[in-house]
């Protein structure tokens, strides 16, 4: 025992000799121009769930395809069964680890209409979905680099109006490409154009162009060409919650589908009864100028 108590002593001693051991409080650096440690920077985890119900057509599951291809943070999943239960999509975005939600729901008709939420608590905006355009419909001569990262454009109108404001910060984490994104690409090669027209959010895709495609040779000139998907928003309603809760905006001139069908059944029907009315007036009248037959008639001198 006394030995291994002598070899202890021993290396403390040879410790002490070379300046490794312990440092006292009086040795600690405590100057007041030391490097302040910067806090770190939040980063960008933005990741969207991009699902749909069930009955969706082909264009609408080809503009799925569009998104996905354009936004490389995109997580697509199955088809949801139930259109009912919307509850369901926060818990589904949690599963996936997203925290964005773009849902498109397919109604009677082709009637096509997106949720966009900021999940668990939202808030959620829904809107209908007009004039469609995929990237092989179009057929345009741009192209851009798959999984690269867009600039967001928004009109200047966005900013007007609470709900512009509020769709506007909901687009931005929606759309916003983060830059340490698993399947982003550090390139830039195309703008995400948001603008504002008659109450509708129209949506245009354009590739950055470095060199004039008529002039390949000559000189370097910026410019935009539209390589697509397009597509034309025309907002609901924008809830407090994800999927639920508050009504926070409600657009006053928005008309469903069905009621605008409804008005065009409901023509037709006027159309169709004018022209009965029209018959029997005319068959009233023709009653009215018919003479009475003759004594010197011809059915009646030869019967």
């Amino acid at each position: 025992m006394s030995s291994v108590l002598k070899a202890q002593k021993a290396n403390a001693s040879k410790l002490e000799a070379k300046g490794k051991g312990k440092r006292k409080a009086e040795d600690i650096d405590t100057d007041e121009d030391a490097e302040i440690v910067q806090p770190k920077k939040k980063r960008n985890k933005q990741r969207v769930l991009l699902l749909s119900s069930r009955g969706i057509t082909h264009r609408m599951r080809h503009l799925m395809n569009d998104l996905e291809a354009l936004l490389p943070h995109v997580k697509k999943d199955s088809k949801l069964d139930s259109k009912s239960q919307l509850s369901l999509l926060p818990e589904l975005a949690d599963l996936n680890n997203c925290n964005n939600t773009l849902y498109f729901e397919a109604r009677r008709h082709e009637d096509l209409y997106l949720w966009a939420a900021k999940t668990p608590n939202g808030p959620s905006i829904k809107m209908h979905v007009q004039n469609v355009h995929t990237m092989d419909e179009l057929k345009m001569t741009g192209n851009c680099l798959k999984g690269s990262r867009g600039i967001l454009s928004f009109d200047k109108a966005f900013d007007d109006s609470e709900w512009g404001r509020l769709t506007k910060e909901i687009f931005t984490h929606i759309f916003g490409v983060p830059p340490l994104a698993r399947k982003a690409k550090p390139f830039i090669d195309h703008v995400l154009t948001f603008s504002i027209l008659d109450n509708k959010i129209w949506f245009r895709n354009f590739q950055i162009m470095e060199k004039d495609p008529l002039q390949p040779n000559g000189p370097p000139q910026t410019s935009l060409v539209e390589i697509g998907p397009r597509f034309v928003l025309t907002p609901i309603r924008i809830f407090e919650g994800a999927f639920n809760g508050a009504t926070v905006y409600s657009n006053p001139e928005f008309v469903t589908p069905a009621a605008v069908r409804s008005l065009i059944r409901q023509e037709k029907g006027d159309k169709y009864r004018q022209r009965k009315e029209a018959q029997e007036e005319s068959s009233k009248r023709k009653e009215l100028r018919r003479r009475d037959e003759d004594v010197l008639a011809v059915s009646k001198v030869f019967a």
